[in-house]
């Protein structure tokens, strides 16, 4: 049991060291802090603007923060891991709460997901998550009014939080959804981790699959509060106004994508 532990420490180190070099290709939060950031310019300031107010309304009156982000790529790093990635990054909803919701749309790639903090996981499940995307928001981008995906997309998600927006497939999460369960599963993960660092060396801060690069998959770490800067090159994004900031919220890897 003290060699494991050992080695789960290490191995944590290693996580961390990790995290903060892949942090530094993810953008840097927003200035001024906004909820609607559009590093390709495919919204117009009106629409931005409308977007955001919904998105600041719905959060001085839930304290729930959805944050739509469209820039042209991910990259090499898979948009699932980035989406989680950035939100763990930028802090997107409460630390008490973890209620934040990233919607990442990349814009040459192709593809979009829904990232869902670990609160709201039980309000949109990964079901749900995809069901919006396939009836809401998918239609829309192929016909490239995006917003009007972005905007209906973003209806269901409040829809979806407020109980109002469901599918057959909901599902909650109870209280005991953790606890032995829960261990057995970072242990396995570790273990996990450890073979791949094995196997493929480790190196590059990144983990490959399927020809794409990955942010490891260490969501405990703390989020937000980063000394890194991230990328200046990303563009300034939409004005906003009245956002006070994102709270330092945490994701656990919920959520759904799809391509159009």
């Amino acid at each position: 049991m003290k060699q494991l532990l050992t080695t789960a420490y290490l191995l944590f180190l290693c996580c961390v060291s990790l995290m903060a070099q892949s942090e530094k290709d993810l953008p840097a939060r927003p200035q001024p802090s906004r909820l609607v950031v559009d590093y390709t310019g495919t919204l117009t300031a009106d629409q931005s603007q409308a977007l955001e107010q919904k998105l600041v309304t719905f959060n001085d009156s839930t304290s729930s923060q959805i944050a739509v982000v469209v820039m042209a790529t991910t990259g090499d790093y898979d948009i699932a891991d980035y989406a989680v990635a950035l939100g763990r990054f930028w802090g997107v909803g409460s630390k008490e709460f973890n209620n934040g919701i990233i919607l990442l749309v990349a814009k040459e790639d192709r593809k979009m997901w829904i990232a869902t903090g670990y609160g709201l996981e039980g309000a949109l499940p990964d079901a749900l998550a995809k069901r919006i995307i396939e009836n809401e928001i998918k239609p829309n981008f192929r016909e490239n009014d995006f917003y009007r995906g972005l905007d209906q997309g973003t209806d269901a998600i409040i829809g979806a939080i407020k109980g109002e927006y469901t599918s057959p497939e909901h599902h909650t999460r109870g209280d005991d959804d953790d606890g032995p369960v829960g261990f057995f599963i970072i242990l396995i993960v570790i273990i996990y981790i450890i073979y791949v660092i094995k196997k493929g060396g480790g190196g590059g801060g990144t983990y490959h699959r399927r020809g794409r690069h990955h942010f490891p998959a260490i969501w405990w770490l703390p989020s937000g509060g980063s000394s890194l800067g991230g990328r200046s090159s990303w563009g300034g994004g939409s004005s906003g106004g009245g956002f006070g900031g994102f709270g330092g919220g945490s994701f656990g890897g919920g959520g759904a994508g799809g391509s159009w």
